[in-house]
């Protein structure tokens, strides 16, 4: 059977399109994957290629590929009809306009919209709740399944993998996002609060895990640019010896150790320091107390969902424009992560607002010695998602069960 599927962003590829379709192949080895990468202001630019890797059986195509197809081109190796098509990131129009092409029966997770209750043949949904949405959004309830959460299976997958050399063993592991954004100033933010978490409390396991999305290249830049002024960030360098990689300070005096599975490295830390998103979720389904940090030091650097992010652009009056729609929403939400937006109450430790290296590093310091919150928040978040496990497995089942339809 042939699946199409869309997809955006970072969060998108590895916490959904990755558990379903290792998933998908279990079940049906035979089948024939064709995903489409849409373009989104939350991407890397790596998500095609990181998707290869990971699958090299699927077609995968990138932003402009997609493009070109969208409209009216053809494309070597794309066939000219499908069973199913998919939705797992980006537009709704993406998937709807791949369905137009390629016919098959069309399927959404977790999102949809009033103009698209005819289209989707099935309706996946993560909870009650968003089954709820999908209801309001029009439609149909004999369309709606309820799947679970992809990330959480993801979560599993990629934890059980070896723990690398520099695995923070009850110690700290920070995790600083993969966006353009987050790498060029959050990366720096994060090595001067390990530097100043270590001054006070020398020989703390610490480390820094980088997805997948980034490369070496763009985080020896952001060490040595040390990022906006406005996040009161040193500079360091990036040091590789063989195949280990670490930060290291202007001074020479520290190392932080640089990981690329995140995950396996989580389950063996006290602690995680990280950005909301996928992550959060990830972190919960195992179990891993975390602080989740939302800056607002230069808000205008930062992507916002729907064409407002484009504000900056503005001449004259575009940045702070920009600056002040991001600070009003943050402060519209009380919570930032899932998981405690999820449970209604702060479980995981948020900090939101203008932050500076040296007070997140004193509050990630009173955590690790707060032995009741890292029990208590524990236990919590991993019984929070416990019940998603096995996501993966129905919707692939689901899924199979769609393309057959169509055929």
């Amino acid at each position: 059977m042939r699946f199409v599927l869309t997809a955006n962003g970072p969060g998108e590829v590895a916490g959904w399109v990755r558990p379903l379709l290792q998933r998908l192949y279990e079940r049906e080895p035979s089948s024939e994957v064709y995903c489409f990468m849409v373009p989104d202001d939350y991407a890397t630019g790596r998500e095609t290629e990181v998707l290869k890797q990971l699958f090299p059986r699927a077609h995968v195509y990138d932003p402009k590929q997609y493009l070109a197809f969208a409209f009216g081109r053809r494309l070597e190796g794309i066939p000219r009809d499908a069973d199913a098509v998919q939705y797992l990131g980006g537009d709704l129009m993406h998937a709807a306009r791949l369905h137009r092409r390629l016919g098959g029966r069309a399927a959404t997770y977790k999102f949809s919209r009033r103009g698209y209750r005819e289209l989707f043949a099935r309706a996946f949904a993560v909870d009650e709740v968003n089954a709820e949405q999908l209801r309001l959004w029009g439609t149909p309830l004999e369309r709606i399944e309820i799947v679970g959460n992809l990330a959480v299976d993801s979560a599993f997958m990629q934890s059980t993998a070896e723990a690398e050399a520099g695995a923070p063993v009850d110690g700290v592991l920070i995790m600083p996002g993969s966006r353009p954004y987050e790498v060029e100033h959050l990366v720096p933010f994060f090595f001067t609060m390990a530097q100043r978490m270590l001054r006070e409390r020398p020989g703390l396991p610490i480390a820094i895990a980088i997805s997948a999305f980034t490369t070496n290249a763009q985080l020896r830049t952001a060490i040595e640019r040390g990022g906006d002024r406005r996040v009161w960030a040193k500079r360091g360098s990036l040091v590789e010896e063989g195949e280990t990689t670490f930060l290291l300070s202007e001074d020479g005096n520290v190392r932080i150790p640089v990981l690329r599975n995140a995950l396996s490295a989580a389950r063996r830390a006290r602690l995680a320091v990280t950005l909301p998103g996928t992550k959060c979720i990830e972190l919960a389904a195992l179990g891993v107390p975390t602080i989740s940090i939302t800056p607002l030091n230069a808000a205008e650097l930062a992507a916002i969902n729907g064409p407002l992010t484009y504000l900056d652009r503005v001449p004259a009056i575009g940045r702070a424009l920009k600056r002040k729609v991001g600070v009003a929403l943050s402060r519209k939400h009380a919570f930032h992560t899932q998981p405690n937006i999820d449970l209604g109450e702060m479980v995981v430790r948020e900090l939101h607002g203008t932050l500076t290296p040296g007070r997140v590093a004193r509050v990630t310091l009173e955590s690790l010695d707060d032995l009741c919150w890292l029990e208590e928040s524990a236990e919590r978040l991993r019984g929070l998602y416990a019940h998603h496990a096995g996501a993966a497995d129905r919707m692939a089942s689901s899924l199979l069960e769609l393309g057959m339809l169509a055929a």
